[in-house]
């Protein structure tokens, strides 16, 4: 493996098709702004660099990064690549993550909005993001103690789970398919409307109109605040240890509650609501 430490590359295509090198130290910074540092290379490595310029690492194939920082001038990062492995690294430019797969992520610190469109086979733990639309139509995530702030999350995801982890965001969830959430808080608006096959499993939910339009929805030992007009239209099986201020018009299934306030009933309900009353 060629070792490049201790450089400031700051032209068009610095390391351009590289195959087998692994920088240490270097900046990727100055007054050329050049693009696109490592596009089209392979076997890279990156240890403790900066990167302060834009796409550097579009169709690489296999790529190791330790504490390395991307700036928010360092926007769309990482596109049409695989086998990624980032730790440690901070990835703070919008859109750092598209159309890429095979990827591990552990310790980051992410502030991109857009982050991970069309992304697949994605591993995450331990990290914190922030970000409005992320993950949008991602495939096979595996999140494991990850905390996320910003609006219109996980929509249209597919074959995902979640654990241990910490969302504050609205509209999340929409059109996902195939969802496990286990010992998580979502706290936001709109929770999971048009979802297919979600299950929460002892999860914290908190906001107005949760879980709307539902398809095989189902719900193991959670608590819902603020929750009102919940599951209008929806095909439910839930089992609740909280009240829930009203349920609006379930289309069937069973919602098992200890109480509520208001059940609105304009339209035919297969739904069987039990409570301890």
């Amino acid at each position: 493996m060629n070792i490049i430490e201790n450089k400031t590359f700051d032209e068009e295509r610095a390391l351009y098709g590289s195959n087998g090198v692994k920088a240490v130290n270097c900046r990727f910074d100055g007054p050329a702004d050049g693009e696109s540092a490592f596009k089209e290379g392979s076997n890279i490595t990156t240890e403790n660099c900066f990167f302060n310029l834009r796409y550097p690492f579009w169709h690489i194939h296999t790529l190791l990064m330790t504490d390395c920082e991307m700036t928010s001038l360092c926007r769309a990062a990482l596109w049409y690549s695989d086998n990624i492995s980032i730790n440690n690294s901070k990835l703070h430019g919008i859109k750092a993550l598209r159309e890429c797969e095979n990827i591990n992520m552990n310790g980051c610190s992410i502030i991109s909005p857009e982050f991970g469109w069309f992304s697949k086979n994605i591993s995450m733990k331990s990290t914190s993001a922030e970000g409005e639309y992320f993950m949008l139509k991602a495939e096979n995530l595996d999140f494991t103690d990850v905390t996320l702030k910003g609006k219109y999350s996980f929509q249209y995801i597919k074959n995902c789970t979640f654990t241990n982890c910490n969302f504050d965001t609205k509209d999340a969830f929409w059109h996902a398919e195939n969802i496990t959430v286990r010992d998580s808080v979502i706290n936001g608006e709109y929770l999971a409307w048009y979802s297919k096959n979600i299950t929460f499993i002892d999860c914290r939910i908190s906001g107005t109109q949760p879980l709307c339009y539902c398809e095989g929805l189902k719900m193991i030992n959670c608590t819902m605040e603020n929750a009102d007009l919940s599951f209008e239209k929806s095909e439910v099986e839930a089992e609740l240890t909280s009240p829930v201020i009203s349920i609006k018009n379930p289309a069937k299934g069973f919602i098992k509650v200890p109480s509520y306030n208001e059940l609105i009933l304009t339209e035919c309900s297969e739904c069987e609501i039990i409570t301890e009353n």
